[in-house]
Formats: structure tokens, sequence, C-alpha cells
């Protein structure tokens, strides 16, 4: 017994010295997946909830494009949002429907946040511009599509998303990455 809990520490030592963790840290690649241009209506206020300020935006279409993917956004879908008193941070959880040129429909939700500063938050209220490169609004796109086609691959991978709004002009813009 003494002779394997030996040979076990042995193989440990030898392992952690090539495992992943003896080397430096490398950042992840990225791949450019395509560019949503999405349509949304008048948000909805539900009013202050046990989580916070829930607002609910309704998604009536759009369009999007990239190198292995084109289409549009289709209506009915919505971004549920919680935002906090300050409105400087924004939940949000978007959930829609893609439609390829090719006519297969893909579904997809974008959970992530959005946040700015209290000064961004008072100009975006008194209608000044912001520069929208300037506010943090990152997500997580999840897509479901049809196993049995060609659009198979965006289920098999984890998705980053970075978001600019258009300052109040009815859409919003997604870039989507493949994270590789």
């Amino acid at each position: 017994m003494k002779k394997i809990i030996q040979i076990f520490l042995l193989a440990i030592a030898i392992l952690g010295q090539n495992s992943l963790s003896a080397q430096e840290p490398t950042a992840l690649n990225l791949e450019f997946v395509c560019e949503l241009k999405v349509t949304t209506d008048k948000g909805m206020a539900v009013g202050t909830t046990a989580h916070g300020k829930r607002r609910i935006v309704p998604i009536t279409g759009g369009t999007f494009e990239g190198p292995k993917i084109k289409g549009v956004v289709l209506n009915g879908g919505a971004d549920y949002q919680f935002v906090n008193e300050e409105n400087t941070r924004t939940e949000i959880e978007a959930i829609y429907n893609l439609k390829t040129d090719d006519g297969v429909l893909i579904h997809i939700r974008n959970v992530g946040v959005i946040h700015k500063t209290k000064e961004q938050a008072e100009a975006i209220k008194k209608g000044e511009p912001v520069d929208a490169n300037k506010i943090y609004f990152r997500a997580v796109p999840t897509f479901n599509a049809p196993m049995n086609s060609k659009y198979d691959w965006l289920n098999n991978a984890i998705f980053i998303s970075k978001g600019i709004s258009s300052g109040g002009k009815g859409y919003v813009t997604i870039q989507v990455w493949k994270v590789l």
C-alpha cells in the first residue's frame, strides 16, 4: 500500500509539472460571427419589483449579417430588464428569433449587463448625446439552431457580444463573437 501511495504522489508531481496551471495564462481568441441591427419599440415599465425596476422592451425586427450567416430578426421578442435606482446598471435578458436568408429559424437568448456612469445616465435622461462606445454593454448570447442545419455550430460554442445603443433611435447594434 505504501508503494502505491508513493507512485500516486510521484504521478501527481509529474502531472503537476505538465498541467495547464503551470503555464502562463494566455488570452482567448475570438472569431467575428455577425452584427445584428435589432429594432425596438418603446419600452414599458412594469414598476419596482422585489428584484428592482422591471422594464420590457419589445423587439420588432431587424437584420443580421456575418461571414457565415445572414438574415432577419423576427418581430415578437423582447428584452426583459432590471434597472437600478440610479439608472446606471441594467441587467438584460433579450429573447427573440432569427430567420436566416435560407429560411432556417434560430432562437437566441442574450443575457448581460449595461453599465454607465451617473453623468452618462443624466445626459441620456436629458436627451443629450453620449458616446455609446464608452458605455459598458456586454452579454452572452446562447443560440438554439436546428441540429440538422448548417448552423448547428451555433449550438456548440460560447459567444460574447457587445451592444451599442442608437441613442433612442429605435434600434440597438449587437456585435457577436465566438470564443475559440
